[in-house]
């Protein structure tokens, strides 16, 4: 017992970056469309998890690679290795799809508290959240930044109680998940669409790399084999516990709301709001807490992305480790991120209309930035002996030709007024 628990703690010291990434995927805006695609298909969406999980991991991999051999992030890369132009067209979707993205979430988060307490108003709650947040971020050490993180994950093991708490037909579930399910009209790609630019988000590659260099320069590392192999295992198990959060939302959502008659949700509140006559108390106050603590955690990754892109593009100092006099303009940018966000709900864009803003600049983005970090990492120039196998070029091209498909499925279907 005493040598188990042992293995267990050396692991827990491991994950990280990795996990962090992975967890703060399963944001209240992921969690929405995870529980839009339950509510109107059932489980027919569950082989989606098993399918991106190579996918992201791989991808997530090389960024966190690139992080550890060059000591930059992914904006400080791209400006060494590209043209300006390159970099700033990346500026320029990256800043509103984020904002947008931490504004839905802040959205749903508020909402989700006044669910819990009706006494007091969402708006109250949003502000609440926010100004929390803020101070907390600017005021916390990294070291304590990226444990109350990494704790935080802890509460998404939450949603994979809910579905226990339901009764199941667990050969449906094999089934939907080991057997795809593809139907060719437009609402059902749609939706599949969604769960990729939710699960496979720029952001993401942006945070990995900059989390990565973080670590490296405050425990003074030197990357050899063995911090490699730590580095792979926290992300593997990052990615995997991000797609095991998002199986089971669909799966509660799927066998519970769809079942019950329930196929339209467009916000995290409905989906909490229609489990609880469905599926009892228990399911609906797990439900919410754990849109409350995903939101805790992926906000700060969300505006901590946003400023980790402007601040490396333009050469200004950064980092969660350095204190607010030492890079203002790093803490100004998450400032500024976080409070346009709650604002972009008093300025007449809801939750739902910033969650297709997102995901339409996200899926323009996500194939040139897959395509860039394909190239860094097989460049010898860059990455010396730690270039890409033959196993991660195989997984990146998949990523980049079926998240380019999945852009011009959805730009397509934004033009036609989908």
């Amino acid at each position: 017992m005493i040598k188990n628990s042992s293995k267990l703690f050396r692991f827990w010291k491991i994950l990280g970056p990795g996990l962090v990434t992975g967890a703060s995927d399963d944001d209240p805006s992921g969690i929405a469309t995870y529980s839009q695609a339950g509510a109107a298909y059932g489980l027919s969406t569950l082989w989606t998890a098993l399918i991106t999980f190579p996918l992201m991991a791989s991808i997530q991999e090389m960024c966190a690679r690139i992080g550890l051999v060059t000591s930059l992030g992914l904006a400080g890369n791209l400006k060494s290795n590209y043209s300006k132009p390159v970099l700033y067209l990346m500026l320029l979707f990256s800043f509103p799809a984020i904002v947008m993205n931490i504004g839905a979430d802040i959205a749903g988060m508020g909402a989700v508290g006044n669910l819990l307490f009706p006494s007091i108003k969402a708006t109250y709650f949003s502000i609440i959240f926010t100004v929390v947040l803020l101070i907390l971020i600017i005021y916390l050490p990294y070291q304590r930044i990226a444990a109350v993180l990494k704790y935080l994950c802890l509460i998404l093991l939450v949603y994979l109680m809910v579905p226990f708490l339901y009764k199941q037909d667990w050969m449906a579930v094999l089934k939907a998940t080991f057997i795809p399910t593809i139907r060719f009209d437009k609402d059902f790609i749609s939706i599949l669409v969604a769960i990729l630019g939710t699960t496979i988000s720029p952001y993401l590659f942006f945070w990995q790399a900059t989390m990565e260099v973080e670590e490296k320069r405050k425990k003074k590392l030197v990357v050899n084999k063995r911090i490699m192999n730590e580095m792979r295992q926290d992300v593997d198990f990052g990615m995997l516990f991000s797609n095991l959060v998002m199986f089971f939302i669909i799966l509660t959502t799927g066998s519970v709301l769809f079942n019950g008659g329930i196929h339209k949700i467009d916000t995290v509140e409905q989906a909490a709001q229609a489990l609880k006559p469905l599926a009892g108390n228990a399911s609906y106050l797990f439900f919410s807490i754990g849109i409350i603590g995903t939101g805790l955690l992926a906000i700060p990754v969300l505006s901590g992305s946003l400023s980790y892109i402007i601040t490396e593009s333009f050469g200004w100092k950064e980092g969660l480790d350095k204190k607010f006099e030492k890079a203002k303009a790093f803490y100004i940018v998450i400032a500024i991120s976080l409070i346009l966000g709650l604002l972009l709900n008093y300025i007449g864009i809801s939750p739902v209309k910033a969650l297709i803003y997102s995901a339409i600049l996200y899926g323009l983005t996500a194939p040139v930035l897959i395509a860039m970090i394909l190239h860094i990492s097989n460049n010898k120039k860059i990455m010396g002996k730690k270039t890409n196998g033959k196993i991660s070029n195989i997984l990146g091209l998949a990523a980049l030709v079926l998240m380019t498909v999945a852009g011009v499925i959805l730009i397509y279907m934004q033009l036609k007024g989908k």
